[in-house]
């Protein structure tokens, strides 16, 4: 299946965010593919940081040197990376942490269906219906690290420290809770100088929150990513001689004006049929009222044209966006998908009323919202 030509396919295996743990771990020593060959960037790096900083796509980056004089003097050695499909937290989270990509893992959306309950789960705010370790049955690269001798600690949100998404996506590493970004910094410092080898990965969140609330191309956002650039300058004057720091992010993000958002809870040709609107506003999950699929998939595209790429669900996992997906996993996926293009978000405003209010969203496959940068720092010894 062809995707049009402002939609790009993750180079799953080459140059995504899937493949940054296990090229870490490579570094490291651990036994394993090294498919970003980290291995001979970081040197002989006894300690790794790697620092997810949410919605820091690297378009952003580019675009606000001046702000983040830090970010933009870290090393580039492989360029971009690109970020799974959906572009969105939970599955970028879930491909980092399994090395894999989402039609492997199952976290396949940021709500998704849970089949045969007639119910979605919203994962990021997720406990332990479905039981994590079924719903995410493959293992992590934090497992497969441990499994070498190699310690490592998550330092993430307190709120999160016992989430399914956590347990699905990190399991097999400690999990350090903290409180605030000043305290992310020095989590990430302390676990660093535990160990003498050791693997930490620290999470935050606040820049895309910011993002999405006041839009990317704001004087919150760019403040907000002012203090990131401290925030790695702070674990920059911390890191021991002989650890490295890598930074990346989940995804991109886009700011969309109110003339290119489609409200689907308005428009009753994308209503008629359809038993669940699951996905988000860039990237819709649509499952039918059983009998009812190739009606609700021919309505969908006569509607929105060519404002999303509109396909079946055998035509999107046969085009290769999610990687190869398991039979097991293949239900959580709509009967109809939608990934937007140009600047549309697919909104709902009476089932999703908070969501379709924001101002900047991401989710679908435009190169914006899939580049996401690998940034590199190594101590003095190295």
């Amino acid at each position: 299946m062809t995707l049009p030509a402002d939609l790009h396919r993750p180079e799953y295996g080459a140059r995504t965010l899937v493949d940054v743990l296990p090229s870490v771990a490579a570094a490291l020593g651990v036994p394993g593919p090294d498919p970003l060959g980290l291995a001979q960037v970081l040197g002989d790096a006894r300690r790794v940081a790697v620092l997810l900083v949410d919605g820091l796509g690297a378009d952003l980056v580019r675009a606000h040197a001046a702000t983040a004089p830090v970010l933009a003097g870290l090393a580039t050695p492989v360029g971009d990376l690109q970020a799974p499909c959906p572009s969105t937290t939970p599955v970028s989270l879930t491909s980092l942490g399994t090395g894999l990509p989402p039609g492997s893992h199952g976290v396949l959306g940021f709500v998704t269906d849970v089949p045969g309950a007639d119910r979605p789960i919203t994962h990021t705010q997720w406990t332990d219906d479905p039981d994590p370790v079924t719903w995410q049955a493959r293992s992590t690269v934090f497992q497969r690290v441990a499994a070498a001798d190699v310690p490592s600690t998550v330092v993430g949100p307190y709120a999160y420290a016992t989430s399914g998404l956590t347990r699905a996506a990190y399991r097999g590493a400690r999990y350090a809770p903290a409180v605030s970004p000043g305290d992310l910094a020095a989590g990430l410092t302390r676990s660093l100088a535990a160990d003498r080898r050791a693997l930490v990965y620290g999470y935050h969140a606040e820049l895309d929150l910011t993002g999405h609330v006041r839009g990317v191309d704001s004087p919150s956002w760019r403040q907000q990513l002012a203090h990131v650039d401290l925030l790695v300058a702070q674990v920059l004057d911390a890191l021991p001689p002989d650890a490295a720091l890598v930074v990346t992010a989940d995804h991109g993000m886009l700011d969309v004006p109110a003339d290119t958002r489609l409200d689907v809870d308005a428009t009753p040709t994308l209503t008629a049929g359809v038993r669940l609107l699951a996905g988000e506003p860039r990237a819709r999950y649509v499952h039918a009222v059983p009998g009812a699929e190739a009606d609700v998939l021919t309505a969908w595209r006569a509607e929105l044209g060519d404002r999303a790429w509109v396909v079946s669900r055998d035509e999107a996992v046969a085009s290769g966006v999610f990687g190869p997906v398991d039979d097991a996993v293949v239900a959580r996926i709509g009967d109809v998908v939608a990934l937007a293009r140009g600047t549309w978000a697919l909104v709902a405003t009476r089932q999703e009323k908070v969501p379709s209010m924001l101002a900047a969203y991401h989710g679908s496959l435009t190169a914006t919202e899939l580049a996401v940068p690998l940034l590199v720092a190594r101590g003095s010894a190295l």
